[in-house]
C-alpha cells in the first residue's frame, strides 16, 4: 500500500535502486543479503520502498516497507479530523479486538485510564501489533486505514499521541498490574518463567536509561525489561523495568518479592544461567520457591558432575526423551558445600548437540591458531582467552610472541564435554519432567523475540521518563494479545494435518489485514469480496469463520455512517 506522502529518497549510497515497469519507477532499497543457492554466492535481498514522483525529481511516495525500514524518518503529518481511507483494513482488527474482549482488557484499560483515553491506548497497543512498529508519527498513517477503538473513529495526530503518553500515571499501570494478577488463579501451581533483555533508547533526559551490557550493542545507552510468564496458562504476569548498569543475577530478588506481593505463593520459576548463583537459590528456598534452572555448562562442578556420569546414559533407550532427541538421567546430590538441600542434578546428552559443538570449538581453535601463526615474531599484547588453549612462548625483554603450543588435554575435554548439559530442580523430577519444563519456557523466549522484531520495541524513541513509562504499559498489554495469538495459532496449526507457512503471527495479520471495506458511493463501507480459504483457516484458530467477520462489518459499516451524518 502507498502513503498519502512525499519523502527524499534516501541517502544510502549503494543500497538503493532504480527499475523501471510500465509507466513507474519505483525505488528499490537492498535490505541485506541472502544467499543464492544457485549462484553458490550471496545476493542483495531488494525491497520495494516506494514509486518515484517524476524523473526529474528526488522525492518518492513511500509505502509500508518504507516505515519498516526507515521508521526514523519524520513523514508529513495526516491532519486530525481527515476524511479517513475509502478502504479500510479489518480483519486483523477484529481478531485483536476479540482478544481484548476476552480477556476484559477495555473494561480494565477504561477503569485505569478513563473512558476518553482508554481508546487511543487500545488502539496504540492495537499499532503495535499490526504494523509491527511503535514510532508515534506514523500511527496517523495506520488509523487512517484501519478501524479504531477511540470514541467515533477519532484519528488523532502525532502530538496527541505524545501528550496523551506523557500524561498516563503510573498509578494507572501499577493498577492495571495488580488487577491483571489478581484476577489470575492463584489456587494451583504454576511455573513461571522469568527472562530479561535490554532495549537500546534514541532519548532525551531518561532516568532509567544508562550504559550497561547490552545483547545489542550499538552504542546506545539501555534500560532492562523482564516479563513473567505462566507457562502453564501461557500468559504473560508481569513486567519490570529497571536501569542498564543492573544485571541480571542481582535484579532476580526483587522480582521474587514482586511475585510474592502479586500472591504468588504455590509457584516454580524456570530460570536460564543468568540468575545462576548462590545467593539467589538461598532467597528461593527462603520463599519457599521451587526453581528449575540451568548451570553454566563449563563451571569445574558441573564439568566434573558430566564427566562422572559420562557413558553411564548416552545412547541407553531407558534414557531416552524422543520428544527432543535426547537422553537424560538424575543425580542427587547438594549445590554448593554449605547447601542444606539436596538438589536433583538432570544431565543430559545430545548426538546433534555433540556435533554441532565440536565443531564449534574446532573452528574456534583453527581460527586461534590462525592469528598466532600471524603474530609471530611480533611484540603484541595476546588475550587471557588464548592461555586457556595454548603453551604461549614469549621472549620476555620486548614482549615478541615466538610460537604457541596446543593444550591438547585442555581442548579434548572441551570437545568431550560436548553435547552434554545440566538443569537443576529444587523438587524430585524425572529428568524428563525437567526438560519438559525447561523447554516450556521457549514461549517466553519467543515474547522478547515478538517484543523486539514484530513490536517494533527494539528501542524507545521518547523524551521523558513519563512517557517511557507509558510506551512500556502498552507494550505489555500488546505482548499479552500477540501471546494469545501465538498459542491459538499454535494450537490450530498442531489440529491441521499439513504445517501451512501462513499460521504465524505476522503471516496471519498480513493475511487478515487483506480483509477490507470498501467505501461506495452511497457513502456506506462493504465487504470488498467474500472470506477466502486461507483467511478462514487463520481466523478458525480464534473461533471466528465468515459470518463472524461480515456481521461486524456490517456493525462497523452502522457505526461509520452513524458517525457521518453526526459530522454533517
Amino acid at each position: 500500500m502507498y502513503l498519502d506522502y512525499q519523502v527524499e529518497i534516501p541517502n544510502e549510497p549503494g543500497k538503493i535502486t532504480r527499475f523501471r515497469k510500465g509507466k513507474a519507477t519505483y525505488i528499490r532499497y537492498a535490505a541485506g543479503r541472502i544467499y543464492n543457492a544457485e549462484k553458490k554466492y550471496n545476493v542483495p535481498d531488494h525491497k520495494t520502498i516506494g514509486k518515484l514522483v517524476s524523473e526529474e525529481s528526488m522525492m518518492m511516495i513511500p509505502n509500508e516497507n518504507f516505515l519498516k525500514y526507515f521508521g526514523d524518518v519524520e513523514l508529513p503529518e495526516i491532519k486530525t479530523g481527515v476524511d479517513r481511507s475509502s478502504c479500510l483494513k479489518i480483519g486483523a482488527f477484529l481478531v485483536v479486538r476479540k482478544i481484548m474482549e476476552e480477556y476484559n482488557l477495555p473494561h480494565m484499560i477504561t477503569k485505569y485510564l478513563g473512558s476518553k483515553d482508554a481508546g487511543l491506548f487500545l488502539d496504540l497497543a492495537t499499532y503495535s501489533i499490526i504494523t509491527e512498529g511503535n514510532a508515534a508519527q506514523h500511527y496517523p498513517t495506520y488509523a487512517y486505514n484501519h478501524p479504531l477503538f477511540t470514541e467515533k473513529m477519532h484519528i488523532y495526530s502525532d502530538s496527541k499521541i505524545s501528550d496523551f503518553l506523557a500524561s498516563v500515571s503510573d498509578d494507572a499501570r501499577i493498577g492495571f498490574l495488580n488487577e491483571w494478577n489478581e484476577k489470575r488463579d492463584h489456587r494451583e501451581k504454576i511455573y513461571i518463567s522469568y527472562d530479561s533483555t535490554n532495549k537500546n533508547c534514541q532519548a532525551g533526559e531518561i532516568e532509567l536509561v544508562e550504559y550497561g551490557h547490552p545483547k545489542d550493542d550499538k552504542g546506545l545507552p539501555v534500560f532492562n525489561y523482564s516479563i513473567a510468564y505462566d507457562t502453564g496458562n501461557k500468559e504473560p504476569l508481569f513486567y519490570e523495568q529497571y536501569p542498564g548498569s543492573v544485571v541480571d543475577v542481582s535484579q532476580l530478588q526483587f522480582m521474587l518479592e514482586k511475585a510474592m506481593g502479586y500472591g504468588y505463593k504455590k509457584v516454580g520459576f524456570i530460570l536460564d544461567r543468568g540468575y545462576f548463583s548462590k545467593e539467589n537459590i538461598q532467597y528461593m528456598d527462603r520463599c519457599g520457591y521451587d526453581f528449575v534452572i540451568m548451570v553454566k555448562g563449563m563451571s569445574s562442578f558441573v564439568s566434573e558432575l558430566i564427566l562422572e556420569n559420562r557413558g553411564k546414559f548416552e545412547n541407553v533407550r531407558e534414557y531416552g526423551i524422543r520428544q527432543y532427541k535426547a537422553f537424560g538421567m538424575t543425580v542427587k546430590k547438594q549445590l554448593y558445600a554449605s547447601d542444606k538441600e539436596e538438589r536433583y542434578f538432570h544431565i543430559y546428552y545430545s548426538d546433534a548437540r555433540a556435533t554441532a559443538e565440536h565443531e564449534k570449538t574446532e573452528s574456534k581453535i583453527d581460527r586461534m591458531k590462525k592469528y598466532l601463526d600471524s603474530i609471530k615474531g611480533k611484540a603484541v599484547t595476546i588475550s587471557e582467552g588464548y592461555k586457556e588453549y595454548f603453551h604461549l612462548e614469549i621472549y620476555e625483554p620486548d614482549g615478541t610472541f615466538l610460537y604457541a603450543r596446543e593444550k591438547t588435554e585442555a581442548v579434548q575435554r572441551e570437545i568431550d564435554l560436548g553435547g552434554y548439559f545440566v538443569i537443576v530442580t529444587s523438587r524430585k523430577m524425572t529428568a524428563k519432567d525437567a526438560l519438559e519444563l525447561y523447554k516450556s519456557r521457549d514461549t517466553s523466549e519467543k515474547l522478547f523475540l515478538g517484543d523486539k522484531s514484530y513490536l517494533g520495541n527494539g528501542a524507545l524513541r521518547v523524551q521523558s521518563d513519563e512517557t517511557a513509562n507509558a510506551k512500556i504499559f502498552a507494550e505489555f498489554v500488546a505482548l499479552i494479545i500477540r501471546c494469545k495469538m501465538y498459542t491459538l495459532l499454535k494450537d490450530e496449526m498442531e489440529r491441521l494435518d499439513k504445517k501451512p507457512n501462513y499460521m504465524t503471527v505476522p503471516a496471519a495479520i498480513r493475511e487478515l489485514d487483506k480483509i477490507e471495506m470498501i467505501k461506495g458511493l452511497d457513502g456506506r463501507y462493504r465487504m470488498d469480496h467474500a472470506v477466502t480459504a486461507t483467511q478462514k483457516t487463520i481466523l478458525s484458530a480464534f473461533q471466528m469463520d465468515d459470518k463472524t467477520i461480515r456481521k461486524q462489518a456490517n456493525e462497523l459499516a452502522d457505526m461509520l455512517e452513524k458517525n457521518d451524518k453526526e459530522k454533517r
